[in-house]
């Protein structure tokens, strides 16, 4: 099967200008080319698109990707490479999480500086956002 990347955007709900990313970026193969210099895709394309798709909305990184897919690619390796990149990005995924629980805790503390209905002026949330230490945060 030969698809052109039209037909594999669409069977992937990929946009061509990603695929085409993820080309440039070494994660997809180089496709073949027709006579008329289409790209032409195989099966091989579309379930390495599935991976990396599947792969993103992990959110995990392209470098990250990048090493999956070279682990994928030598199946005789061990799996201890694949243990310890989910490990890392299990970590980055906690450290997100815990800033995201402070973010939501200074927003909490600031909608608790205004209740009710006050004048735009005598707003306590624009003050607390007027009054905030960004930098030093």
């Amino acid at each position: 099967m030969e698809i052109r990347i039209g037909d594999l955007a669409k069977r992937s709900g990929c946009e061509v200008v990603t695929i085409r990313y993820y080309e440039k970026e070494g994660l997809l193969p180089k496709p073949a080319r027709s006579g008329g210099n289409f790209r032409l895709y195989g099966e091989a394309h579309i379930e390495r698109l599935q991976f990396i798709r599947h792969c993103r909305s992990l959110d995990m990184t392209l470098s990250e990707i990048r090493a999956l897919l070279g682990l994928r690619d030598n199946p005789m390796q061990d799996c201890g490479e694949v243990n310890t990149l989910l490990e890392a990005h299990i970590q980055q995924v906690e450290m997100r999480v815990s800033a995201l629980l402070q973010l939501k805790r200074h927003l909490v503390d600031l909608r608790e500086k205004c209740s009710g209905s006050r004048s735009v002026e005598a707003c306590g949330i624009l003050q607390g956002l007027g009054n905030c230490n960004c930098h030093g945060e």
